[in-house]
């Protein structure tokens, strides 16, 4: 990997952004809205939002930024520019650390609006640090960025690269813990939800509701899902192809 070639990879994809303002408006507005929603949904009972609002902050990132980078990969290697890239002196480690560097620089801009926007337009209440809620805020949306990434090179096309949320998303979405506590579940499914990153998330998001400092739990969440996504960012750069099928 070439750290020059990283940056000039991110700041390619950067570019082309800037050109798409509905992928922008998905990755910055569509969690932002999705919020404001959930919160007068329970308009009338703002202790529930309290209870899911937190969690619900990091689960949108993560799947729009999982959407936004699967579509735009796919896109790069179904328009030919993948191959053309790889053709130069441009490794698969230098593409996808450059794409995740982009995406990671939206990702940024994301939760901090999110954020923002949940704490004191919205009146999220929190018991810790609002910069721990950001930082696994952020962490959720690199995961959906590594997912994104990964997912694409088993896709032949967008409508495939959507088709796969259903697989990768859904069930982390409902084994999270979210709708019910991961304890009370059927066991196997237990033992599933151990092992999906979005629960150490959800974990993470209700260690910061409930205490005041950052307990080593919390560390302990954080570090599985920035493990994870490390790991996935891995594994996509092995099975990275230039043609799709």
């Amino acid at each position: 990997m070439s750290t020059a070639r990283t940056v000039a990879t991110a700041a390619r994809v950067l570019r082309q952004l800037r050109h798409d303002p509905r992928s922008i408006a998905l990755m910055l507005l569509v969690p932002v809205l999705m919020l404001v929603l959930l919160r007068y949904v329970f308009d009338g009972s703002p202790r529930t939002f309290n209870g899911i609002g937190a969690s619900l902050l990091g689960i949108f990132p993560l799947i729009t930024m999982f959407l936004i980078t699967s579509i735009a990969t796919l896109r790069e290697r179904t328009s030919g520019t993948l191959e053309r890239l790889l053709a130069m002196p441009l490794g698969k480690g230098d593409l996808i650390a450059g794409y995740a560097l982009a995406f990671g620089a939206m990702a940024v801009i994301q939760s901090l609006l999110a954020t923002g926007v949940a704490l004191w337009v919205l009146g999220l209440d929190v018991v810790g640090s609002p910069w721990l809620l950001l930082l696994v805020a952020l962490l959720d949306a690199l995961l959906g960025t590594a997912l994104g990434l990964f997912v694409s090179a088993f896709a032949a096309s967008e409508f495939q690269a959507v088709q796969f949320m259903p697989a990768v998303i859904f069930p982390q979405l409902l084994l999270c813990g979210l709708f019910a506590a991961r304890d009370t579940m059927q066991p196997v499914l237990e033992a599933i939800s151990n092992v999906l990153p979005m629960s150490y998330a959800v974990d993470g998001m209700n260690q910061v509701l409930a205490h005041t400092d950052m307990t080593a739990d919390f560390v302990r969440d954080a570090g599985i899902v920035a493990g994870c996504a490390l790991l996935v960012l891995t594994l996509g750069a092995a099975t990275l192809r230039r043609r799709t099928p």
